[in-house]
């Protein structure tokens, strides 16, 4: 946890000039934005309402610049592959490869948090903060830099299929199987609500594992169920 002292200011600061090729201009801004609830459940203190804010920026930014790149590909084209570059897996990858893992403040004793993407929702709170810190265009920079030219292949996105469930269903249609999704459970660890999913297959439980919402546990279970028929995840 960051304390407030100015020593921790500095080492913050110059962790933030190496992470974004600026100085910051507003620390507290970044200093909330890489305080997870877990941490501080005050909703001015976390980085809950800057994670909606640059969600919607790194939205709109990705929507342009697939627009100008791919200018004879539809629209459905275009959402999926915004949707993969934006999606939990994949912005969780890109906000560890830049090492926002060392920055972040969370419960520490809670290792569900340290498997589910709070690393990737510290990164669009850290967009959030960079738009009230810098503006527009500096924003922009840093999301076409960072997650699109220095940590995503797009070519290679084009034949990448993270829809776990969709693949997995579409194996159990061609093989003539009953597959279904269960809610096996609800418990609460650490103040937050943790659901189990399992997959049944042909009415027998195949395999389960747990999220923060039922969706996250699902496409989870249905990634390992996919490692464990030995089904590759991509097209």
């Amino acid at each position: 946890m960051f304390l407030k002292t100015s020593e921790d200011d500095k080492e913050l600061k110059k962790a933030l000039k190496n992470l974004l090729g600026f100085l910051p201009g507003h620390l507290q801004f970044y200093i909330t934005a890489f305080t997870h609830r877990s941490s501080n459940e005050d909703l001015v203190s976390n980085n809950e309402r800057l994670e909606f804010l640059g969600d919607a920026y790194i939205g709109s930014i990705v929507g342009e610049y697939l627009f100008k790149k791919y200018p004879n590909r539809d629209e459905g084209f275009l959402t999926e592959m915004r949707s993969k570059i934006v999606s939990r897996n994949s912005l969780n990858d890109i906000a560890l490869k830049m090492g926002l893992q060392k920055l972040i403040r969370f419960n520490k004793n809670d290792k569900m948090l340290r498997r589910s993407n709070i690393f990737g929702n510290c990164l669009e709170a850290l967009v959030g903060a960079i738009y009230l810190d810098k503006g527009f265009e500096k924003t922009r920079k840093f999301i076409l830099k960072n997650m699109l030219y220095n940590y995503i292949d797009i070519d290679d996105l084009e034949i990448t299929d993270f829809n776990f469930k969709n693949k997995l269903y579409n194996w159990a249609q061609i093989n003539s199987h009953v597959l279904d999704f269960v809610t096996l459970g609800e418990s609460n660890e650490a103040g937050r609500r943790v659901f189990t999913v399992g997959i049944e297959i042909d009415g027998e439980l195949f395999i389960k594992a747990t999220g923060y919402n039922k969706k996250a546990a699902g496409q989870t279970a249905a990634q390992k169920a996919l490692e464990q028929l030995d089904i590759t995840t991509e097209e």
